[in-house]
């Protein structure tokens, strides 16, 4: 652990980070959240590891790459539903989005829709080139500009 946590403040790696996925009826809210050394460079360096990260799945996620997010999916969908609390929070988070309660079958069948050129659409059309929201808090000197992360997401594709 001491090894990590060096290594943390010697590469200015994020301390932690995650990515979040918000349903609403009419639309949604995607991101990452990042924890990083008040460090100027810190911050630069995460946020661009994030793009990096999704131009590269705009060029093309490899099928393998697809399944184990699938796979890592479904497994953290169903752990979260370990307990009767879980699963009311769930099926009420259902029906203020979907206005019912989706069968865990219907579930399976829309998750493993998701093929490399699915997802290589949903890049292009949601995150390549768009306006991105970016929110600081703390030290955010090192926050690169709107317009700055912006333009290195459209930076042309491979």
């Amino acid at each position: 652990k001491q090894w990590y946590q060096r290594r943390v403040r010697e590469q200015k790696y994020p301390q932690s980070y995650m990515s979040f996925n918000t349903c609403y009826k009419d639309t949604g809210l995607w991101g990452v959240y990042g924890v990083s050394e008040p460090d100027e460079d810190a911050v630069r360096k995460f946020v661009g590891a994030v793009q990096s990260e999704w131009r590269r799945i705009t060029r093309g996620a490899s099928p393998g790459e697809v399944q184990r997010a699938k796979n890592h999916l479904k497994t953290l969908m169903l752990a979260q539903c370990d307990g009767s609390t879980a699963v009311c929070e769930d099926i009420g988070r259902q029906m203020l989005t979907y206005g019912r309660r989706i069968p865990l079958a219907e579930i399976d069948a829309r998750i493993e829709a998701v093929t490399p050129s699915v997802l290589k659409k949903v890049m292009e059309e949601y995150v390549y080139d768009r306006d991105p929201v970016i929110i600081g808090l703390g030290a955010t000197e090192g926050l690169p500009d709107q317009l700055l992360v912006k333009f290195q997401q459209s930076s042309p594709l491979d």
